[in-house]
């Protein structure tokens, strides 16, 4: 007998979906029922089920298993609580432009047995709202009701039509109960349902005036400046973005990444900020012409540098954006860029990269000599004062510095696993974002990645998700998948992350990965946030405890909390001022690499 549910388990399978992370509830009694049928028949499921004991870290999972496949995945929740414990990964999921099937079941609309799956719970009552898709309507690319069996294949295909076209993200299904139990002609559970003929749009490209403009302006520019942020979800588009800067001598700065968008060994990459005041580029206010390309925040018009100058364009600058998806980000309320810009294009990054190289504009650039040998020594000062502040030795007793701690993590990775491209790191550390992606900078494209958005608590989940992505999609020197994942995070970041359920699901799967928890004692950003607008205020004089953004004085117990959700499986170690940071990070890789074991390394910090 085939239901509603095998039907839409098969059309998933038919459109590529291979992992479906899931939290079942009431409302899932014919999936369940189909996925042992699945069992009786075949000895296995059309789709690998990932059981998720919370919904965010589920689809946190499916986010960072999309983002190492470029394959969407499923996340299957229950009903409007379902939805909603689906929590913050939703904006990450939207904002990284990540595309995920999410489906929910919603409670039975009969109560009195007219159809299978009538109401016979009290909670169905409960969780009958009048719009259970507006919870999460705004984040998503598509919503839509599946109100009966024939059209799944088509809703289906529709949804990761739009997921998977510019700008994608996430897309939300649902269905009542009764719908789902709902028995089918085998002839209807057998029609094909390819994505063929369903294809996601074509990537767009620049119009010709626009290549001319942006080509003439870079070529006769004294000082052009290149501005990303997450261009790297698109290796291909990362190398032709270092040929153009290498042809004409452009130096590459890198603002909010999500993704590797530049190799770090680039004769003329730059360096990172997270636009913290007078941590931007000065050559942000020198340049004449700015091509800002798949960039979230390129600069922020308030910001001063430590002189007090605006780090911002000067009024003069020819400013180019170009965006794969969503140049004038029309989700966003406020945004600056498009408004000082001389032109504006949707086009797919790699494409009209590419269509600039080909201009003819590339080997006739101003200065060339002369900015190359200036920025050749930026980039090395750059990489010279990192590899300095990770041997600067702390005073005894005094906690471990973020940079020297990265600096052995980064040691550690290089002696066991060797080959760039078999490490992942997944990177959640929020105030030390600027540290992070600059110290453990992977040289090769999709080395390190984040949610893309701002919603805390990706990593842990992401941290199984990129496991199962890479053996998927055979990644790694080897292409069985990663050697290594390393989640990095902060303290609170940690708790965010339902750790419980995330290290569960890592021991029930196997998906071994690395954790380094840099412990702040708290919310180190919300008070960052504090001091930018009172600098000089009452809570600049307290500690984080007195502020409440603090932990303290009786701090979590990170590493148990790891090892206990595993059983045991896990290995950990806390490593405070004085203790052997080296050789724990040593240990630390060998026990996930040899041994296939989650580890975690907890490094304390000075305290908030």
């Amino acid at each position: 007998m085939y239901t509603t549910s095998s039907l839409f388990f098969h059309t998933l399978a038919q459109v590529g979906i291979t992992h479906a992370f899931v939290n079942w509830g009431s409302d899932h009694p014919a999936l369940l029922e189909d996925l042992q049928r699945q069992r009786a028949d075949h000895g296995n499921t059309a789709v690998e089920i990932v059981t998720c004991p919370n919904e965010m870290a589920a689809l946190s999972a499916a986010q960072a298993f999309t983002q190492v496949t470029n394959t969407p995945a499923a996340v299957i929740v229950h009903v409007d609580v379902g939805t909603q414990a689906l929590a913050g990964a939703v904006h990450n999921a939207s904002r990284g432009k990540v595309p995920i099937l999410v489906f929910a079941g919603a409670s039975p609309s009969t109560m009195e047995g007219e159809l299978k799956g009538s109401r016979n719970e009290w909670i169905h009552w409960m969780q009958d709202v009048p719009d259970q898709p507006a919870i999460v309507r705004q984040y998503m690319r598509f919503t839509a009701q599946i109100n009966a069996p024939e059209n799944i294949p088509h809703l289906v295909r529709r949804a990761l039509q739009i997921a998977t076209s510019e700008p994608k993200g996430p897309v939300y299904l649902w269905a009542r109960r009764e719908v789902l139990e709902k028995e089918i002609d085998e002839s209807l559970f057998n029609s094909s349902a390819s994505l063929y003929k369903w294809p996601s749009i074509e990537p767009s490209a620049l119009s010709p005036s626009a290549v001319n403009v942006i080509g003439d302006a870079l070529a006769q520019a004294n000082n052009p400046l290149i501005i990303t942020s997450y261009i790297g979800r698109n290796p291909a588009a990362v190398g032709a973005l270092e040929m153009l800067s290498r042809l004409m001598a452009i130096p590459v700065f890198v603002t909010c990444p999500s993704a590797t968008n530049v190799s770090l060994s680039h004769p003329f990459f730059v360096g990172v900020s997270f636009l913290a005041p007078g941590t931007h580029t000065p050559l942000l206010s020198t340049a004449d012409v700015i091509l800002v390309i798949d960039a979230e925040v390129p600069w922020i018009p308030i910001n001063k540098d430590n002189q007090g100058n605006p780090e911002r364009p000067s009024d003069d600058a020819r400013i180019f954006v170009i965006d794969s998806g969503d140049p004038l980000k029309d989700t966003i309320g406020m945004e600056h860029v498009a408004g000082v810009a001389e032109l504006v294009s949707r086009a797919n990054a790699e494409v009209a990269l590419f269509q600039l190289l080909n201009s003819g504009s590339t080997g006739s650039a101003t200065g060339y000599y002369t900015r190359s040998r200036s920025t050749q020594a930026i980039h090395d000062a750059f990489i010279a004062d990192m590899r300095n502040a990770e041997a600067v030795m702390s005073e005894p007793n005094v906690p471990y510095l973020p940079s020297r701690i990265f600096g052995a993590l980064r040691t550690a990775v290089e002696n066991k696993v060797p080959h760039p491209a078999s490490t992942l790191y997944l990177n959640e550390t929020i105030s030390n974002y600027p540290l992070s992606w600059s110290h453990l900078h992977p040289d090769t494209p999709l080395g390190m990645l984040s949610s893309g958005g701002s919603s805390l608590g990706w990593a842990l989940g992401a941290g199984v998700g990129a496991v199962l992505g890479g053996v998927n999609a055979g990644k790694g020197a080897g292409k069985v998948g990663y050697e290594l994942v390393v989640s990095v995070v902060g303290d609170g970041t940690f708790l965010f992350g339902a750790p419980s359920s995330a290290f569960w699901m890592a021991r029930r799967y196997e998906t071994p990965f690395l954790t380094i928890v840099l412990n702040n004692g708290g919310w180190k950003s919300p008070k960052l946030s504090m001091l930018g607008i009172h600098p000089e205020g009452h809570g600049s004089k307290v500690t984080g405890n007195q502020l409440t953004v603090g932990f303290g004085p009786d701090m979590p117990d990170y590493v148990g909390i790891a090892v206990a959700a595993t059983g045991g499986w896990a290995w950990g170690k806390r490593v405070a001022a004085g203790d052997s940071l080296w050789e724990t990070m040593t240990e630390a890789v060998r026990i996930v690499v040899e041994e296939r074991r989650c580890a975690i390394v907890e490094c304390v910090l000075e305290s908030i």
